[in-house]
């Protein structure tokens, strides 16, 4: 028997294109048992690698004298099931890209090249029965350490001898002894290694399910009954999604299939696995990037032998080998986390979709602040549309106040906290409750200047301001892109003035404003300088949760999915901040900004209030947020979108280069420039449906060292536009010498 082999190199001149990939073939040994999608190692010229079967035959083009022979499986098991395989076809396809990029997107990175191992431990156990004991016991003369252990292992059982050291003192030259005798057999056993600590001892009973929480389910399950359906849930904060999405997930286990839980932050995770580790125990599985490798691999061996069929995790968890997939639910939708900005680039919610189209499983996107593509969908039945409109046992949804902070600024207040901010921070304070606050850059100021000659200190990577940031009293400056550190001029580098001021503010500024403000008072910040640890968020969001600390400062990943009974007080500290970004979508991130940390005043008992702090109180995006009035901004956005004809009703793409000189990028971007021009004019449709084609520079002209420019396209929405986008993404595959190329398709940001 042959087997055709896909070789993990990701050079197209071994693995073929998308539409064209290439396989080797190999004689498979006498004995040896494969399937399609299992990993192998084969000899490759002077080289061992490693590979995965994608079919089978008889015949070859190949002498047979020539054929070389597989070396062995990886696994006894196929590391990619055959969905998978269909699913990494259709994202390389989709993605212009060779096979064996996407199929590297099914495994755990440290899977390949075997960087990660199954860990083990040492066990032993009685070879001997149980009645025989005394005797041996009795044997041991004067080991007093031999008696014990036997006595210890007289149960039968399987003991860990890290167990065994707790009691008995340095037991491993005594074992060794019984083992030698024939008494005990000494082994190792599989430890699996557990993100997210234990189950809860005792099980969390169901609550009772509102109206609204009723109907949906009422519509979705008859659908998922049949493995069908793709719906989009839009419910306002704190209208118990969740549990929605739990008495869904509890109908697939019952079913004996598998469900998938998406979540747009890795904040968010230990949150969401706490809640359904406590329903449903080990059958819950974590998948994310912060997990140690061990970790990773081990929570997808669970989730590949079946042990857990409910996966949580962030974007790459979609690609989770589930068998028998029955539900997939991607939460707060509207994120643009969920796209990767990676090569292969990918969405999470599309490759979600394709799943559920190939398995016969449901589609379940769900938001507070359903993205305008999502909610139009629906609007047009792609999608159900499903509702909640009230928070569960219909508690009020938080008043909402905007505050000018011109007219603070005529009062004299040039704090970055509001006089009404303040007093309800003082108020929340004293009433024993815990507030947020919100503010979208971390750092300390965001940005330093020289006030003589206007210098603005900028990376020397990056076309981009640096950061000031206050680390026990040693600021300097940091870049948020490349990730550079320069220490702080005393005097200009450019006039030698030394009246160099800091301006703005971020997350460390906030947090030492309050902590001057209100000296006693626990404050804990949530921004990526303090969650870079494996356990960072969950460390903080712990400590506000145990109440430790009473005022959470943080940036965006404060502001999604988050369920703090005790939070009573919200502020937005710089409202203004996503509103003014270059980009056609800023109105809807800021919208859906606002209108999520809103959302997390409230949510127990107690009413919550929300402070906005901006400069255009007057602003319609502002006033939407205010009122959390979802349909209101959809009816505006979507206007204002079919009038400039940005998406949904346009595709917005660009051909974006980047290169060491400024000049090769400048160059490449202009010769892409020319051959679309030649395109389009050889192909008239294809340039009836073209709307735009701009050769420019990003506003981020250099970016970790690379200078950059871009041939940006506004395209029509119609079948002849794919046949272009496909010419686009050929051109950027082509190598280009001193510079690369990257096709980007609705990219998350056009800067």
């Amino acid at each position: 028997m042959l087997a055709q082999v896909m070789i993990d190199i990701a050079h197209e001149s071994v693995v073929g294109s998308a539409s064209s990939p290439r396989t080797f073939t190999y004689r498979v040994p006498d004995g040896m048992r494969l399937t399609v999608g299992q990993r192998v190692e084969v000899p490759f010229g002077p080289m061992i690698k490693e590979g995965v079967v994608l079919g089978f035959t008889d015949v070859s083009d190949v002498p047979p004298e020539k054929l070389r022979t597989i070396r062995a499986p990886l696994e006894e098991y196929p590391a990619i099931l055959p969905p998978l395989l269909t699913l990494a076809r259709q994202m390389a396809e989709n993605a212009h890209c060779p096979l064996s990029e996407t199929l590297r997107l099914m495994l755990p990175a440290e899977m390949r090249g075997g960087r990660v191992q199954v860990k083990s431990e040492p066990v032993v156990q009685l070879a001997i029965p149980e009645d025989g004991v005394e005797a041996a016991m009795a044997a041991q003369g004067r080991s007093q350490k031999r008696r014990m252990l036997l006595n210890l292992l007289r149960d039968g059982g399987v003991h860990p001898v890290s167990d065994l050291k707790l009691l008995v003192r340095d037991p491993m030259e005594p074992l060794h002894q019984l083992e030698e005798a024939g008494l005990i057999r000494l082994t190792r056993q599989e430890v699996l290694r557990r993100p997210g600590g234990d189950e809860p001892e005792e099980p969390v009973t169901d609550p009772v399910l509102t109206p609204y929480q009723q109907e949906v389910l009422d519509v979705v399950l008859p659908d998922m009954t049949r493995g069908r359906g793709r719906f989009l849930l839009h419910g306002v904060t704190g209208s118990g999604k969740t549990e929605v999405f739990i008495r869904l997930v509890r109908q697939v286990l019952r079913a004996g299939k598998a469900a998938m839980i998406l979540v747009p932050e890795i904040a968010l995770t230990p949150q969401m696995v706490s809640w359904f580790r406590a329903r449903f125990g080990a059958v819950a599985a974590v998948l994310h990037s912060r997990l140690s490798a061990g970790e990773r691999f081990d929570e997808w061996r669970r989730i590949r032998r079946g042990d857990a069929r409910v996966v949580i995790g962030a974007r790459s968890a979609v690609f989770a080998p589930c068998e028998n997939l029955g539900l997939i639910v991607v939460d707060e939708e509207h994120e643009t986390t969920y796209l990767s900005d990676r090569h292969p680039r990918y969405d999470a919610r599309d490759v979600a979709a394709w799943r559920c189209e190939n398995e016969g499983a449901t589609l379940l996107l769900a938001s507070a602040t359903p993205s305008i593509l999502s909610f139009a969908k629906a609007q047009r039945g792609d999608y159900t549309l499903l509702e909640m409109p009230h928070r569960v046992g219909n508690r009020p949804m938080p008043e909402v106040a905007v505050v000018d902070m011109r007219e603070e600024i005529e009062k004299g207040n040039r704090s970055i906290f509001s006089g009404l901010l303040l007093t309800r921070l003082r108020e929340c304070i004293q009433r024993g409750e815990q507030a947020m606050l919100l503010m979208n850059r971390r750092g300390y100021n965001s940005f330093v200047s020289c006030r003589s000659c206007g210098l603005t200190m900028k990376c020397p990577n990056c076309d981009v301001a640096l950061t000031y940031h206050l680390y026990g009293g040693d600021g300097r400056l940091h870049c948020h892109y490349c990730g550079h550190v320069a220490d702080t001029p005393q005097s200009c580098p450019s006039c030698a003035s030394r009246y160099i001021r800091f301006f703005g503010a971020g997350t460390q500024k906030v947090e030492e404003e309050l902590h001057k403000i209100f000296p006693d008072v626990s404050v804990a910040r949530m921004d990526i300088d303090t969650t870079s640890g494996k356990e960072g968020h969950a460390r903080i969001l712990d400590e506000f949760r145990s109440g430790r600390a009473r005022i959470l400062v943080g940036t965006q990943m404060i502001a999604k999915g988050l369920d703090f009974p005790r939070v009573t007080l919200v502020g937005v500290v710089a409202a203004d901040m996503t509103l003014n970004l270059p980009d056609y979508r800023s109105r809807e991130r800021t919208f859906q900004l606002l209108t999520q940390v809103a959302g997390r005043a409230g949510r127990g008992t107690i009413p919550g209030t929300v402070v906005i702090q901006t400069y255009k109180p007057e602003d319609e995006i502002i006033q939407a947020s205010a009122a959390q009035d979802y349909r209101a901004f959809f009816e505006m956005e979507f206007s204002r979108r079919r009038t400039a004809l940005y998406p949904p009703f346009t595709i917005m793409a660009r051909l974006l280069t980047e290169s060491l000189s400024e000049a090769t990028a400048q160059r490449t971007a202009a010769a892409l420039h020319a051959r679309c021009q030649t395109l389009l004019e050889e192909n008239p449709l294809w340039k009836k449906r073209t709307l735009m084609m701009l050769l420019d520079q990003p506003s981020v002209k250099v970016l970790r060292g690379k200078c950059r420019w871009h041939v940006m396209f506004k395209l029509l929405v119609h079948p002849e536009t794919e046949a272009f986008v496909s010419a686009l993404t050929d051109l950027a595959r082509e190598p280009v010498e001193g510079a690369e190329v990257y096709f980007e398709y609705n990219p998350t940001t056009m800067m």
